[in-house]
């Protein structure tokens, strides 16, 4: 099997900038895939740079091999896969076994989706091959999108319930006002900043909701009967089984909107009337993980940053579902990711690649999970650690030990406030005397929305326009309110004396700590929020 190269990397970067520097002069060095990707099709449209050159260089790069389209004689189709997956992909099945596969691709820049589904859903191995993408184009329309296709489809989901009604789906899936309507839900949810779409079925109709700044918002309503056009086109975008329906199915893919390059996450769970289906949207390209990007107040940073760059310990970001806690722990690891650092992650899943760092995914199909994969990590001799999640007492002790032999470790726990992690490690089984030795700092977090400048979320006169920026919310986009628990001298023997939650706070407040809500409070006097949202996001302190 081919090992898989950084396409990322700035190396490989600077390499293709190299063989075209009397091309490329006029751009950036330093851009990502997807913008790079634009770059090398538009100029290879505009004729300023032959594709048959730029495929050279693609393959001294990555190593793969190339062909002519002489030598792509016997090409069969590959059963389960849709004609739409491989065009929005660019990349067509050559010669394949059940274990084998040669994928042909125009560029490398998509490898991870393609080595992602087939690995997950079809357990083959993948050898790439660059071909011109003219005749992959070309190959993907004769030999997924004909009449004789459709038979051979037929016959390969023979083994589904209902292959007809399969066939169905398909065909309603590429309906042209279904291909508009699905792209419109993308495009509008971009547009909108949404981090996920849901798409729900009732008995009588189907929802699509936008989360925006943490609140779903509806976005559209229709007739059930278009729901099952609507679900297989997502299924088919995905890579899903579009026939499985009463089992859950995840999966993921990248796609190209304007000038974001989209990761989609998709799930789905069987439901009363059908599939409840979510998409998280991962903008790759507009992510800053910088803390001070954050929110943090300035003096409360700088405590934080004291805490990041100690040698070893625990440090633990906690706060409920959607508060944060990821892109803070990446902020962190951003400013830490240096080149004399060994950074490893394990995390469920990894949501954003990083150069330098080496991300591990929790995987419990094959026992991959925090506690396995944090044993393994510490043998490999890192600097830095970070566990997605501490869920449970196999995965604290392995955490607590590798922190008392010279690690750092970062990670996360649901509770309502910093004092409250004590409390459920304690719960876990874990010594006081191990908790105190290890942990030197959590920082518990809410994500409150921040005021619309544009309207200034209160000014009547605007909003009974109804503000085109927030959609007459009053709130544009999102900022984190937080308390910072330092681990001293002061906390230490509370923690071994087995204190509650409620006295550790009390101690740590006396002892300069500001709590979440004074945060919130801050931020609501300095305009950046209102009290109303301080108090929905913080309700649970």
């Amino acid at each position: 099997m081919q090992d898989y190269p950084d396409i990322k990397s700035e190396q490989v970067q600077k390499k293709l900038s190299d063989s075209f520097s009397d091309i490329y002069e006029n751009y950036p060095a330093k851009i990502s895939c997807s913008e790079r990707k634009k770059i090398d099709w538009e100029l290879c449209g505009k004729g300023r740079l032959p594709e048959a050159e730029l495929l050279s260089v693609y393959s001294k790069i990555t190593g793969f091999p190339s062909k002519e389209e002489d030598e792509l004689v016997s090409l069969q189709p590959y059963p389960y896969l849709s004609f739409e997956y491989l065009e929005n992909n660019c990349c067509i099945p050559f010669r394949h076994t059940d274990s084998e596969l040669e994928m042909l691709i125009s560029d490398p820049y998509t490898i991870d989706s393609i080595v992602y589904l087939f690995k997950r859903f079809y357990n083959v191995n993948i050898t790439f091959t660059l071909v011109r993408r003219s005749i992959i184009e070309r190959l993907v329309q004769k030999t997924y999108n004909s009449d004789e296709t459709k038979k051979l489809d037929n016959e390969h989901v023979a083994s589904f319930e209902n292959p007809k009604a399969e066939e169905a789906l398909r065909s309603l899936a590429g309906e042209a006002k279904i291909v508009r309507l699905v792209n419109e839900i993308f495009s509008r949810a971009v547009e909108m900043d949404a981090s996920d779409i849901h798409v729900e079925p009732e008995e009588n109709k189907y929802i699509v909701r936008f989360r925006v700044d943490g609140i779903l918002q509806e976005y559209l309503s229709a007739p059930s009967s278009q729901y099952p056009a609507v679900a297989s086109r997502i299924k088919l975008i995905g890579g899903l089984n579009i026939a499985e329906s009463r089992l859950p199915q995840d999966g993921r893919t990248n796609i190209q909107l304007g000038k974001s390059n989209i990761d989609i996450r998709i799930s789905t769970i069987p439901i009363l009337n059908g599939e409840s289906i979510v998409l998280r949207l991962l903008r790759k390209d507009s992510t800053d993980f910088s803390l001070t990007s954050t929110g943090m107040s300035d003096n409360l940073r700088a405590e934080f940053e004291k805490i990041i760059h100690r040698p070893h310990g625990i440090i633990l970001v906690v706060g409920p579902t959607g508060s944060g806690k990821t892109t803070t722990l990446y902020s962190v690891m951003s400013q830490l990711n240096t080149p004399g650092k060994k950074i490893i992650t394990i995390e469920d899943p990894v949501e954003y690649r990083i150069p330098r760092l080496s991300q591990m995914q929790v995987n419990s199909k094959i026992g991959l999970n925090f506690a396995n994969g944090l044993r393994n990590i510490v043998r490999q001799d890192p600097d830095i650690i970070l566990v997605g999640e501490i869920r449970d007492k196999e995965t604290a002790d392995i955490a607590i030990n590798a922190a008392l032999t010279g690690h750092l470790v970062l990670s996360t726990l649901h509770t309502n406030d910093a004092a409250s992690a004590i409390s459920r490690l304690q719960d876990m089984g874990m010594e006081g005397f191990l908790i105190s030795s290890s942990i030197i700092g959590i920082l518990s977090q809410r994500l409150i929305r921040t005021v619309c400048k544009k309207c200034n979320g209160l000014d009547e006169t605007v909003s009974r326009k109804k503000c085109k920026e927030c959609g007459g919310s009053g709130f544009k986009g999102r900022t984190g309110i937080f308390e910072l628990l330092v681990i001293d001298d002061n906390i230490r023997p509370a923690i071994l004396k087995n204190f509650d939650s409620s006295t550790i706070n009390a101690i740590a407040i006396k002892n300069g700590m500001i709590p979440l809500i004074e945060d919130g409070k801050n931020k609501v006097a300095a305009g950046i929020t209102t009290k109303t949202e301080v108090l929905r996001a913080a309700s649970d302190v």
